[in-house]
């Protein structure tokens, strides 16, 4: 049954929804991430993003179009999951692509907002980062909602709850982000010494710390959307008796 958590339950219940379920959202990722990279990758090794307009062009598609996906279809894995009703990779990849639409337009109007916050200051950008941060599985999991909806919605979940939500996105990016960024940064110290070469297109440097950085990034970006997930049911639960909800409709079909 679902009960109101703390910060470290939410990061306890993520990590373990991420690994229960890992074999659903690694497909999901490889598929979505997969793509774009081979792409990227084949442009760095022919010369650059600039060396084929065309292939520049359907990576730029891909990446987009397959991250909105990926967005959809992990943010359905961990709720359904969440819910006691695991699904496939295949049946969130389906279930995600009506989404395309809204996933896209949400996430255009949080960065707009969280972009102008941070160039008045910083603290109104702070401020919309974490008031915003549920809008993408609020327009996932609410069908009928709209982007700027979800962005109400995701406004009036955190509203009283906004420390919460800064501490855990702090949390985040102590465990997630800056390891990457010191991976990623060490990566741009070691290749060139080992291989005798500076990072530019076509350079094995080059090529493997996109291979490096690509492969990391999957194993990271579900694991994020499986906090917000399991964030956005808490606070449903805490401002809308949501577990009771479930309860109810359990008993009703009992």
């Amino acid at each position: 049954m679902l009960r109101p958590l703390t910060v470290g339950e939410i990061l306890d219940t993520s990590f373990s929804l991420y690994r229960r379920h890992f074999a659903a959202l690694a497909t999901v990722a490889l598929v979505c991430t997969g793509v774009p990279l081979v792409l990227r990758l084949f442009l760095e090794a022919s010369g650059g993003v600039f060396s084929n307009l065309a292939l520049t062009l359907l990576y730029a598609l891909s990446l987009v179009v397959l991250s909105l996906v990926a967005t959809g279809a992990t943010v359905f894995i961990v709720s359904e999951s969440y819910l006691g009703r695991p699904i496939t990779a295949r049946e969130a990849l389906y279930r995600a692509a009506p989404y395309l639409g809204r996933i896209l337009v949400c996430s255009l109007l949080m960065t707009l907002a969280v972009g102008l916050g941070f160039l008045l200051l910083m603290i109104p950008g702070i401020i919309l980062a974490v008031g915003l941060a549920l809008a993408i599985p609020a327009v996932v999991l609410e069908p009928r909602s709209s982007a700027s909806a979800a962005l109400s919605r995701s406004w009036e979940l955190t509203r009283g709850a906004r420390w919460r939500m800064f501490g855990l996105g702090l949390t985040l990016l102590v465990l997630l982000y800056i390891p990457v960024m010191a991976i990623t940064g060490l990566l741009a110290l070691v290749l060139p010494q080992a291989t005798g070469e500076s990072f530019g297109p076509a350079s094995i440097s080059t090529v493997a710390a996109l291979a490096v950085g690509g492969v990391v990034q999957m194993f990271i970006y579900p694991l994020f959307y499986c906090v917000l997930t399991v964030a956005y049911y808490d606070l449903r639960v805490r401002k809308e008796g949501f577990d009771l909800e479930l309860l109810a409709s359990a008993l009703q079909t009992a």
